[in-house]
């Protein structure tokens, strides 16, 4: 192909994969690093709660609300749901769970689990209307007023935590962020965690959840290391009531696709700082099949886009193993583009282990490492597409997206 291209433009392409190629490699190194910055900061919060007693300051926990929007029901949830309960935490905590009508199974599933668990406060709110294209948060609106405890906790249904969980959410409200930090004198008004995926059965489920541990996750934490956290990750969004109230609530976000990056950036502009805390929680990955995953990563994508434009321009940095494959094929295999690529292909591989399967502890990530070619020059796809359109299909239904506002279409 590259042979019946004018000499010029085969030249130019050439050029251009290999500085993208050489870029991608400095996006991977740089995201390594930010791995181990993190490691350094989980070591150093591990010694915070104990460094304290011994300093005669005991930690107060605050009381936690745990706010858990449903609709249906999926195999893995009532582990998920179980995992909340089994709390090793000493302050007072509760449940509150919000379904559209009596009718949903996840009612029922409610209901069991009052049963199983009688020691702990788990309330079921009906949430009968729907206050925007949101239906998620408008759901948690209904369900607000039902909460009675300092700190509001929100994360999805099939979130599955350990039983420390609480404690590490709570702990990264205690911290004081680091002397050399923009919010060195900011109080901690929002606390969300890393996630992995845990795959289900087919191909497409494998690739998105290898896609969370290898490629989103080191990106978080690259920008946590460049700019700080300045948004929310929907596996968990715990935040200050006063926070909360400062910002008007939960309300303006009725028609946002991306609550939890909105919620998270209104509470930094209101003057809070947001952490990462010690917890990785696990989220299902449904078992897609191609239309649905096509589906999936074209709303994130454009999700992504819309939130932040010139973050995802910047996201043509992180493709470098799918450029290096390119680039492979636009030199004809020069020795010079082999090299690269083998440089590449290793750094994919370290930042894969490293965050994946070390800070993550996702343990499909070291079967799936050779997958990664596939899935990223799949993803480098799917990214060029991201830039077309400004519709996605959500929940079964298509909705126009602008300026991160939802439009019901039909």
């Amino acid at each position: 192909m590259f042979l019946l291209m004018p000499h010029w433009l085969a030249f130019g392409i050439e050029a251009t994969t290999t500085a993208l190629t050489v870029i991608g490699l400095g996006y991977y190194m740089a995201a390594f690093v930010a791995g181990q910055v993190y490691r350094g900061h989980l070591r150093g919060a591990a010694k915070l709660p104990a460094a304290r007693r011994l300093a005669g300051n005991e930690i107060a926990f605050p009381s936690i609300s745990i706010l858990k929007p449903l609709k249906g029901m999926d195999p893995s949830m009532m582990e998920a749901f179980r995992s909340h309960c089994r709390q090793e935490y000493k302050s007072p905590y509760e449940l509150i769970f919000g379904v559209a009508s009596m009718d949903d199974p996840a009612a029922a599933a409610v209901l069991d689990l009052k049963k199983e668990f009688p020691e702990r406060r788990i309330e079921l709110v009906i949430c009968p209307e729907r206050l925007g294209a949101n239906g998620k948060v408008s759901s948690l609106v209904q369900m607000l007023p039902a909460s009675k405890f300092e700190v509001v906790l929100i994360n999805d249904s099939d979130i599955r935590v350990t039983p420390h969980y609480l404690e590490r959410v709570a702990a990264a409200f205690a911290e004081a962020p680091a002397a050399k930090s923009k919010n060195a004198k900011k109080q901690v008004g929002l606390v969300t965690a890393l996630y992995r995926g845990r795959p289900h059965g087919t191909i497409w489920s494998r690739f998105e959840a290898l896609g969370i541990a290898t490629d989103f996750q080191p990106s978080v934490l690259l920008s946590r290391m460049v700019e700080g956290v300045h948004y929310g990750l929907g596996s968990t969004l715990a935040v200050r009531r006063e926070a909360l109230e400062k910002i008007g609530g939960l309300k303006p976000l009725v028609n946002h696709l991306a609550d939890d990056y909105e919620l998270g950036k209104r509470v930094s502009d209101a003057g809070y700082a947001v952490h990462i805390c010690a917890e990785v929680v696990e989220t299902g990955v449904p078992a897609y099949n191609w239309p649905g995953f096509i589906d999936h990563q074209l709303r994130w994508a454009r999700t992504v886009r819309d939130a932040r434009p010139a973050g995802y321009i910047g996201l043509i940095t992180s493709h470098g193993l799918a450029w290096a494959m390119l680039n492979l094929i636009a030199s004809g295999l020069h020795p010079i583009a082999v090299w690269l690529f083998v440089m590449v292909f290793f750094m994919r591989l370290a930042l894969a282990m490293s965050v994946g399967a070390g800070i993550l502890g996702d343990h499909e990530v070291l079967p799936g490492l050779l997958l990664l070619p596939f899935r990223d020059a799949l993803h480098l796809a799917l990214w060029f597409c991201g830039f077309s359109g400004h519709t996605i299909h959500w929940r079964g239904e298509d909705f126009l997206l602008k300026k991160g506002v939802l439009k019901k279409l039909g």
